[in-house]
């Protein structure tokens, strides 16, 4: 017998590891519409516990229901539902792209389209989002060219940022992408500073800082919680909750708070948490959280309960570290099968009406591909310039480059 007053070091463990039976027993899920819509002025104090609950608008058979319900008609919602398959799309021609050698790295958003094609839809031109390399709805949601993103992705000769970021890692200020980073979480205090600059000129646009479970146990993540509290900063805190970093599972980052909202409430950050797969949710919740921003009344702190149905990247092997069904038994479904059956069931939409649009969509998309491979792949057609790299840095070219571009010949 161990000696009682012997520390122990503690690890926390998933439920399950490959080969078990998945178990999300450990999930509450509240019922759909029971969770209230406070004011947007309300005491963060007094809803402490919307931290540890999930805001529900669709219920198991289909129906919005509740206080967050209502928010969208039913063309927002055939949009949205269009956004979210043309992500899905989208993502499945890059990864067999990727697999084909015609670029070198692809990360898919399977199961977590609700979540940035639905946060979108809440913002106005002119805001800003700071994401990670999962939001790519957002630009698709806003209308932003598939081909464009995919020139990004094979850094061909009409790729935007001409060879300099990595696949995935689009920027675009017309759109309110920020330049993604590479470095986990450093865009989470750029958000908040942003935030705090268009304060400070008396602007009207907000930023939303986005990042994953795993990316908050990086000290940016509470610096930037540090500052949008103390100074108010209009800025929407998303924290993506997909259950996974790229091996580990969601309790080595959260501790023992119990929830990533909670991590909100030592700041005294209004902090919810949603349904991350429930387009209507997530739509419904951004909006107030936007609203609150816009309105001067701070930072709000949302966690989105979703779960990383694919690999991290194209560079991993999930069954190395968890069930293969695992994304079956995830209780929260899949958001555009509960959106499309949402539509379904208030009757402006059908299963052949579905079957055809994923037509359309592959359509668009393949051409969309063919136009992009057209300008050159990784292994294949035309390339950036080398001239490139020396534009764009300085506003005047100093001695040293010119030098290095003379030398290049170009």
């Amino acid at each position: 017998m161990a000696d009682a007053g012997m520390l122990r070091f503690h690890v926390p463990e998933p439920e399950v590891r490959p080969g078990g039976t998945p178990d999300f027993s450990n999930v509450t899920i509240p019922k759909a519409g029971s969770v209230p819509r406070p004011e947007i002025d309300v005491d963060p104090r007094t809803i402490r516990d919307m931290a540890f609950s999930i805001i529900r608008v669709l219920n198991r058979a289909g129906e919005a229901v509740g206080p967050w319900a209502g928010l969208l008609s039913d063309q927002e919602l055939l949009e949205g539902l269009r956004h979210m398959m043309t992500l899905r799309t989208f993502d499945a021609r890059m990864q067999m792209a990727q697999r084909q050698g015609k670029t070198s790295f692809y990360m898919q958003h399977l199961g977590e389209e609700a979540v940035s094609c639905a946060f979108r839809k809440a913002l106005k031109p002119g805001d800003m989002n700071f994401p990670t390399y999962r939001q790519a709805g957002l630009l698709i949601a806003d209308g932003y060219p598939m081909v464009s993103m995919m020139n990004q992705i094979y850094s061909n000769e009409a790729d935007p940022l001409k060879g300099r970021q990595l696949p995935v890692m689009y920027s675009s200020k017309e759109h309110g992408f920020f330049s993604i980073s590479g470095n986990l979480a450093t865009q989470y205090i750029q958000a908040v500073g942003w935030a705090m600059a268009s304060a400070i000129s008396n602007d009207s646009r907000i930023a939303a800082a986005w990042i994953g479970d795993g990316s908050t146990a990086e000290s940016d993540f509470h610096a930037a919680l540090v500052f949008a509290s103390t100074y108010k900063a209009p800025v929407v805190l998303n924290v993506v909750n997909n259950q996974w970093a790229i091996s580990t599972f969601q309790g080595i980052a959260r501790g023992g708070s119990g929830t990533f909202a909670a991590r909100g409430l030592g700041f005294g950050i209004p902090s919810l948490r949603v349904d991350g797969n429930d387009y209507l949710a997530v739509h419904a919740v951004a909006k107030w959280a936007v609203e609150r921003a816009r309105a001067n009344l701070g930072p709000t702190l949302v966690e989105y309960v979703t779960y990383r149905v694919g690999a991290h990247s194209t560079s991993d092997d999930p069954s190395a570290y968890r069930p293969k069904a695992e994304s079956d038994a995830w209780p929260l479904g899949d958001p555009v099968m509960r959106l499309k059956n949402h539509l379904i069931q208030k009757g402006v939409w059908s299963e052949d009406r579905h079957t055809q649009a994923e037509a359309e969509i592959l359509e668009t998309a393949i051409a969309a591909q063919k136009e992009a491979e057209g300008h050159g792949t990784l292994h294949a057609g035309g390339k950036p310039s080398t001239r490139d790299m020396f534009e764009g840095v300085y506003a005047e070219m100093p001695p040293h480059l010119r030098r290095q571009r003379q030398q290049a010949g170009v």
